[in-house]
This record gives structure tokens, C-alpha cells and sequence, in this order.
């Protein structure tokens, strides 16, 4: 059975020749969004993901004798392309399949892998619900949006922010549910929630809702929405061209190149992440090494994310010791304290979503400030 092996150059992924798979290979297969919406997402995450690979291909494979090779496919962003892919990747024998960055899609494929008894891992898909839609061999690789929300909603009430307003979309369990998380969050902390607005992903046309907020008055104190490209920048932008002056909570979404690429209009925004380099940190020398070795800083957590996953793959199957999906899949969920570049990662006690810490930043000309890092008190978290 010929495999798809593929090498990374200058930031894209060139698809080199087919070559035989080993007994011993671990097979990964990858659906993921090259073209869409989630591509911003998902690419960034590949690229750190086939870093990692590649130092465990070239120390001999996992525990010196599980070379990996992945099959990488385009889902285009798109819930039932992901589906076919999900099938697709089963059929040609992979052990292991990672889903894109949201959860709709990772659902999508996870009805695919979890009957045929293979682990499924999103990139970065957040929904707290997504493994228990699924079933017990999915997970996630990032702090879930009610983890975030709680977050956000501490930092806007020692902020001093008594009032706030949140956007959400219907499109989409992130676009909805993180924001509204943020304000079951914020209410249980005393704060009041003025209103809540909606949007229709993909649409750029903020005009109704930002002549709402330009009239509120008074104004909510502050301004939260998980919208992410192209929406958001789209946001902001006839947000700030009506004058309105509100500041801005975001979510990991907004931690792309195109949010900073906005200027002054992002100035002061702050938004939840996955972590942030600080002095002597893992990640802080994961950003070194990645620079070293592709001639740019990296300009996205979702890199160092998806190095952190490569890790969580090594660890797993290390544990395991076997290439058997099922015993890879008891390698995940028993993971505990795993050092990431990001933070320590724990799997083990949780249903699939990692307990994992959370960064705020706040964009400060242009570069990211830290406002916070570590997680919230498990009794601020809304239930999923």
C-alpha cells in the first residue's frame, strides 16, 4: 500500500512520491483545511506538527522505532468534506487521525473514526462538548471556550468593567457559545450583560449591529465576541469608523497575522490564547528554534500548538507501546502533565478536552503584552 509522504519548504507542504509504509510506521492522517476558512488555522498548526515529526522521524521514529508518516488531505473547511476525507483516511490504514480547528467538522469526522475505532485529535477545535458528541476516542488540543470564557469574564471584572455586550453567530458552536459562556461568566461575578447581537459568518456586514451599539446608551463598558477571520477584522473596522470606543475581548480566533495587520484599530484589544513566551519559558525557546530553523519568528500560537501535539502523538504512543488504535487511544486519555512548549498538558480525568493554562494578551503597537496566564478556579468555569 502506497502512503502520501510530504515534506515542508519555505512554509508550504509539497507533496514529494508515494512510498511504501513500514510494518512498524505509525500512519497519521491528517484532515485538515489547506483552502477556506479554517485554513488559517489549521496550516499554522500542520507546520508545527511536521516540525515535531520530523525531529521523531529523524531520531529513529517514536521510542526509536515507530517512524511516523502522515496522508494529508484538504476537508476545504467544509463539515461533509471532512466526512469523506475522515473515510478516506480510515480505508488507506491510518492509526490515528487529527480533525480541523473547529468543532463542527471534527464532529463530522469523528462519527467516522469513532466507529471504526480509531483516536481522533482536532488541532484546535474548543467546544467543551466536542468529545462528548463524539464519543470516548475523540479529543481536543486546546483550552476549551468555557475555560477561556472564565477567564476573560475575571479579567474584565478586576478590569472594572461592570457591563458588558456580546456578539455571537449561530454559524457555529465556537461563534456562539464561547461569548455566551463569557457572559454566564461575568453575570455570576456581578457583572450585567446589556445585550446580546448577532451575526451571520461570512457576511463582513456589521452595519446593523454596530448603529445598535453606537445608540446604546449607556454603552456597555465592554465589547465580547469570539468572531474570528474575516469577520472580526471586518468588525472592527465599522466599529471604529462609527466612532465607538468600547474596548474589545476576543478569543484565540483572533491570534493571526491579519488581527495585527489592523494597527491602531486593534490597539488594546485582549484576547485568550494558548500561551505566551515568557523569559525562560518552553515556549519562549520553541519560538528560537522554530525561527532558526525557517528565518522567521513564528507568528501564531496555533505553530507552537501544533509542535505541542507532536508531542502528545510521542507520549501516547510511547506509553502504549503498540500502534494498536485502541491502545493509542488509552495513551491519550491517560496522559498527565505532560510538558508542552505551550504549558503542561493533562489528559487523564478529563472527557477528551486537555486541562490545559490560558494566556491573555493584550495587543499592544502591534506585539503581544501578557495580562494573565494560568487557569481559572474550576468553580468559575460554566458547565459545558
Amino acid at each position: 500500500m502506497k502512503k502520501n509522504k510530504l515534506l515542508l519548504i519555505s512554509g508550504a507542504f509539497a507533496l514529494l512520491a508515494s512510498v511504501p509504509a513500514m510494518a512498524e510506521d505509525l500512519i497519521i492522517g491528517l484532515a485538515t483545511a489547506q483552502t477556506g476558512g479554517l485554513a488559517p488555522y489549521d496550516q499554522p498548526n500542520l507546520a508545527g506538527l511536521q516540525m515535531k515529526i520530523d525531529e521523531i522521524n529523524a531520531a529513529g521514529g517514536i521510542a526509536g522505532k515507530f517512524p511516523i508518516q502522515t496522508i494529508i488531505k484538504d476537508t476545504r473547511s467544509d463539515s461533509a468534506q471532512t466526512a469523506l476525507v475522515a473515510q478516506e483516511l480510515v480505508d488507506a490504514g491510518a492509526q490515528l487521525i487529527i480533525t480541523p480547528c473547529d468543532a463542527d467538522p471534527s464532529i463530522a469526522a469523528g462519527m467516522i473514526t469513532q466507529s471504526a475505532g480509531i483516536p481522533a485529535i482536532s488541532f484546535c477545535a474548543t467546544t467543551p462538548t466536542l468529545p462528548l458528541a463524539v464519543g470516548n476516542y475523540m479529543f481536543s488540543n486546546y483550552p476549551a471556550d468555557n475555560v477561556q470564557a472564565a477567564m476573560l469574564a475575571a479579567h474584565a471584572v478586576e478590569s472594572g468593567y461592570t457591563t458588558a455586550y456580546i456578539l455571537t453567530s449561530p454559524d457555529s458552536a465556537y461563534t456562539l457559545k464561547l461569548p455566551q459562556y463569557f457572559g454566564e461568566a461575568f453575570t455570576a461575578k456581578g457583572g450585567t450583560l446589556l445585550g446580546e447581537g448577532t451575526f451571520s459568518m461570512g457576511q463582513q456586514d456589521f452595519g446593523a449591529e454596530v448603529t445598535k451599539l453606537a445608540a446604546m446608551d449607556p454603552k456597555p463598558d465592554v465589547i465580547m465576541t469570539s468572531a474570528y477571520e474575516p469577520d472580526f477584522p471586518a468588525f472592527v473596522r465599522q466599529l471604529r469608523g462609527a466612532g465607538v470606543t468600547t474596548p474589545i475581548l476576543g478569543s484565540d480566533g483572533i491570534d493571526s497575522p491579519t488581527t495585527f495587520g489592523l494597527g491602531d484599530l486593534v490597539e488594546g484589544v485582549v484576547f485568550s490564547t494558548a500561551g505566551h513566551a515568557t523569559a525562560g519559558s518552553p515556549l519562549e525557546a520553541f519560538n528560537v528554534k522554530w525561527t532558526e530553523k525557517t528565518g522567521a519568528a513564528p507568528d501564531t500560537i496555533y505553530i507552537a500548538n501544533g509542535y505541542d501535539l507532536g508531542l502528545i502523538i510521542e507520549a501516547a504512543v510511547t506509553a502504549a507501546d503498540s500502534l494498536d488504535p485502541a491502545a493509542i487511544r488509552d495513551g491519550i486519555a491517560n496522559l498527565e502533565n505532560l510538558q508542552g512548549v505551550t504549558g503542561p498538558i493533562t489528559y487523564k480525568g478529563t472527557i477528551g478536552m486537555p486541562l490545559r493554562s490560558v494566556s491573555l494578551v493584550r495587543i499592544k503597537a502591534g506585539d503581544r503584552e501578557l495580562v494573565a496566564q494560568g487557569q481559572p478556579d474550576p468553580a468559575d468555569i460554566p458547565a459545558p
